[in-house]
């Protein structure tokens, strides 16, 4: 086997050459020496993970609110009503005996509901310098900030739909001032609690039903208004989802509840749904369930001009491009008030 040659002073010698390494001075390997030698190897021998991890989070509204589009940079919403009144009411003033010469003339009491919108703004702004480091990095800072952008509104959007924009006075759907709210009914324990998580399967759907029952009642029994969305807090629905009816029923409550509810009975589909903002939000913060109807007719939420990115342009001062990102938004709109209800303390 040819002898390759040996180490000496950080060379390598083949045998035969008329090489002295002798006379080379030895070089030492320092830590100074790693870090700046081989500083290049870092970025080289490194795997990057493509994936950029953003924000957790979790937004609901287009879930539990109708969403109406269209309709441009309007400042008001108007929604018409109209109610009718018969002298005598229609039950026994309607009855007319023979050769009477008179009837009741039916009346009409036309009126609308004004409701506001707002124009969500936000601006976008890329320097020039990192425009041209996107093209080594591989990585889009226009996307990865349009992003940012969305998650923003969508934020927005939730708290508008939940709870409103307390600075402006306006309300959402856990919190209106105009919705009948009342505690639910206390168990029979000593002392006396109102919280599911002290209560029977069979406690707790007496509490949904009654809730159901007086909202469609308050709706005339219209079977239209029987109420088919209930949102609860996280944890009284993760209680319910994952605690059994009984020791020896394998049936969550959860599961009880979907199939035993007044909805269901009457051939609708009651969807039960869990949100933070029902956490705190009833009397003395505590815990609140809502029922109500999901339908347009009833209530809604709209983005009349959706968000767009409506204008970009060089801003010389700061040497960068902003692009002005918009949408016009109303207010929850709740045209029929008796038709949701709220029940605190669960």
């Amino acid at each position: 086997m040819r002898n390759l040659g040996t180490i000496n002073g950080g060379l390598v010698t083949p045998q035969g050459m008329g090489l002295r390494v002798t006379d080379a001075a030895p070089q030492r390997i320092t830590d100074a020496a790693i870090a700046s030698g081989n500083a290049f190897l870092t970025s080289e021998l490194e795997k990057r993970d493509p994936l950029v991890r953003q924000p957790l989070t979790s937004v609901t509204y287009t879930r539990d609110l109708p969403m109406k589009v269209g309709g441009g940079w309007v400042e008001k919403l108007s929604a018409l009503y109209i109610d009718f009144g018969i002298n005598g009411g229609s039950g026994n003033g309607l009855v007319t005996a023979g050769g009477a010469n008179g009837a009741q003339v039916i009346q009409a009491n036309l009126g609308k509901d004004i409701f506001s919108t707002h124009e969500f703004t936000t601006v976008m702004r890329i320097k020039f310098a990192d425009m041209m480091r996107q093209q080594i990095t591989g990585q889009s800072l226009d996307r990865l900030l349009t992003d940012g952008v969305r998650l923003a509104y969508d934020k927005h959007m939730d708290a508008n739909a939940y709870v409103g924009l307390s600075d402006y006075g306006t309300t959402g759907l856990v919190n209106n001032d105009s919705v009948y709210a009342t505690d639910v009914a206390a168990n029979t324990n000593s002392p006396a609690t109102t919280e599911w998580t002290t209560k029977t399967a069979d406690q707790i759907l007496a509490d949904v039903n009654e809730l159901l029952t007086a909202v469609w009642t308050a709706g005339g029994y219209d079977l239209a208004a029987i109420p088919n969305h209930l949102l609860l807090p996280y944890a009284q629905y993760t209680y319910i989802a994952t605690t059994k009816v009984g020791t020896y029923n394998d049936k969550t409550i959860l599961a009880f509840l979907l199939e035993n509810n007044i909805t269901k009975m009457n051939g609708g589909e009651l969807v039960i749904g869990a949100t933070r903002y029902c956490a705190g939000a009833g009397d003395s913060s505590s815990d609140r369930m809502v029922a109500y109807v999901h339908d347009d007719r009833f209530l809604a939420l709209e983005e009349l001009a959706p968000l767009a990115r409506v204008m970009t342009q060089p801003n010389t001062d700061a040497i960068a491009y902003d692009s002005v990102y918009m949408a016009n938004i109303s207010e929850v709109e709740l045209f029929y008030t008796q038709t949701i209800q709220y029940r605190d303390g669960i």
